[in-house]
């Protein structure tokens, strides 16, 4: 049946193209070879008979938050060179494209190097198309950006989430308190780094530091 109308839209459009859109005569054989090409290549590949069926998107990996879409607390710059990059990247990852954002990143830092932004943008991009699992090469990227610029929040920021996402508790909770023992008392980031080993110690059934731990100023 599905053919049937097919053919139906077939001959209304070379009708249409024929008389009402007053195709010249000499042209006539041409768009209809078009039209009956276009049909033999829908024969080939095309499926009509399929039901229709949903493209399901890609299921963020569970753990402590997205470590892509996450709003960097303020610990990266939102202008400039490596701002361009991120939301480039942060838009493919959003489609679930994580090897284009990578890759993204990858092209950002062949100009920026040294750009510890990219470097952490780079690891996360890469734990993402991991399943959320930090890999060797993700954990080398958010290396290359904490040895860049050690007193930087956003390596081990970041180092830890996808550490947390990946499963390793211990190992997230052991980078993100080193990180709260540096991090001033008025940093931007340590309202939301302190409830995140606040979840950690409760998953890991582990007593939280004192509320008057050093901070750092």
């Amino acid at each position: 049946m599905i053919w049937l109308w097919i053919m139906l839209v077939a001959v209304a459009v070379i009708g249409g193209i024929f008389w009402i859109g007053k195709l010249p005569a000499a042209s006539r054989p041409l768009a209809a070879a078009a039209v009956m090409l276009g049909l033999a290549g829908y024969a080939l590949q095309g499926s009509p008979s399929l039901p229709g069926k949903p493209v399901a998107a890609p299921e963020e990996p569970e753990g402590f938050g997205d470590a892509i879409t996450d709003q960097r607390q303020g610990m990266a710059e939102r202008f400039g060179p490596a701002a361009q990059w991120l939301g480039m990247s942060d838009g493919f990852a959003r489609t679930g494209k994580t090897e284009l954002a990578a890759q993204t990143l990858e092209k950002g830092l062949e100009k920026y190097p040294d750009n510890v932004d990219l470097w952490v943008g780079l690891g996360n991009a890469l734990a993402a198309h991991g399943g959320g699992v930090m890999s060797p090469a993700a954990a080398l990227a958010f290396d290359e950006a904490a040895r860049r610029d050690p007193s930087h929040p956003a390596p081990p920021f970041f180092a830890g989430l996808a550490l947390a996402q990946g499963g390793d508790l211990k190992g997230a909770e052991a980078v993100w308190s080193q990180l709260l023992a540096r991090s001033p008392a008025d940093a931007p980031w340590r309202p939301d780094l302190e409830m995140r080993l606040a979840q950690l110690h409760q998953a890991l059934g582990t007593p939280p530091p004192p509320s008057d731990a050093p901070g750092g100023s």
